[in-house]
């Protein structure tokens, strides 16, 4: 059939057995050691909180009523005009005033390095996002990696569970991919929803320098390997983010989420645009030339397998999952090349500057 048809079964022909062997053999993959005698270390959970997250009253009950014996709670607002203060009262946590970006980082960092700054005897500082909802046990299982000296900081990645339409699934079979990177010791990052850090972690000029950045998980991951500590990833599956999302909802949140991905590692576009392309290349190949012989349907077997994944990790079979597991990988390609051209973000009604600090 001439030789643009043999380059197209050659670069089928890697791009399936790229895929399958990350798919089957787990290539990227590593075990995640048990702490079973865990740190136990008394815990100061910080809670940044600005304007009314989807369920926040259950949330912030849910991080009170932790079955940890040594922690407690404070949430930090911008303002205490601020709409999340009434929850954080009816939940009867403390809060204070952040003292703001002074230095030029984002609200969150601020709120960090605040709560930091006011309660200094904690042995560790835990940072969860006022839209997440855990379990009982979650603070026990997000600080029991701290026990062991060599790691630096402790973190976990959230069931998007989905309680609105279409565009909430497909954010629930978004997240997927972060559950995946976090198992594998190759590609696990620090999720700022839920992480926890010794106190000492950050100290003297690290602090010009975390409140200087624009992501406060980078800037933590960062004190981390500058000291040669490991990230751990608690995959007990104890927090979950309720979703309430429409397309532009959606489509703000992924193309906010992969520019800051990128703006950490440069490496994520390269290879996140080698994956995904490779993804839709298949799928696209193996559906026309079907047409030719059935037997390029093979070329079709990562794409299943990614179904069969996405139906394993969702806690419902959702009947969209198909159709979005046909769309996925063009979304996530699209978030790449938008996500590389953005010089700014907008998040929780403030713009920042897209700018690696470190």
């Amino acid at each position: 059939m001439g030789l643009p048809f043999s380059i197209l079964i050659v670069l089928v022909s890697l791009a399936w057995l790229g895929l399958m062997l990350i798919n089957l053999t787990g290539v990227l993959a590593g075990s995640e050691k048990k702490y079973r005698n865990g740190q136990r270390g008394k815990v100061l959970a910080i809670v940044p909180c600005k304007g009314r997250d989807l369920t926040l009253e259950r949330n912030l009950m849910s991080i009170k009523r932790q079955d940890y014996s040594r922690y407690d709670v404070v949430a930090v607002v911008d303002s205490a005009n601020d709409t999340a203060v009434r929850a954080i009262r009816k939940a009867g946590i403390k809060y204070i005033i952040s003292s703001g970006r002074r230095a030029g980082g984002s609200g969150k960092v601020a709120a960090i390095v605040t709560a930091m700054r006011c309660f200094r005897n904690y042995d560790i500082y835990a940072v969860i996002d006022s839209d997440v909802q855990c379990s009982a046990s979650h603070i026990s299982e997000l600080v029991a990696p701290l026990g062991d000296s060599r790691v630096g900081v402790s973190t976990a990645y959230p069931y998007f569970n989905p309680v609105g339409g279409f565009w909430s699934v497909v954010k629930m079979a978004w997240g997927f991919v972060g559950n995946g990177m976090m198992e594998s010791k190759l590609t696990r990052f620090v999720w700022g929803g839920s992480m926890a850090f010794r106190n000492g972690l950050v100290h003297g000029s690290d602090f010009k320098v975390l409140r200087r950045a624009l992501s406060d998980d980078m800037a933590i991951a960062h004190f981390a390997k500058k000291r040669g500590l490991r990230i751990a990833y608690v995959n007990k599956h104890t927090i979950v983010v309720n979703t309430n999302d429409n397309f532009r909802n959606f489509a703000e949140w992924s193309d906010r989420q992969t520019a800051l991905s990128i703006l950490g590692s440069r490496k994520v576009l390269s290879y996140g645009l080698l994956f995904y392309g490779a993804n839709i290349l298949l799928l696209v190949s193996g559906v026309a030339l079907a047409f030719i012989s059935p037997w390029y349907l093979v070329l079709l077997l990562p794409f299943a397998i990614g179904v069969l994944k996405t139906y394993r990790r969702a806690r419902r079979p959702y009947l969209s999952l198909l159709p979005i597991c046909v769309i996925i990988n063009f979304i996530f390609f699209a978030n790449l090349v938008i996500g590389a051209r953005m010089e700014h973000i907008e998040w929780r009604g403030s713009k920042y500057r897209l700018e690696n600090t470190f």
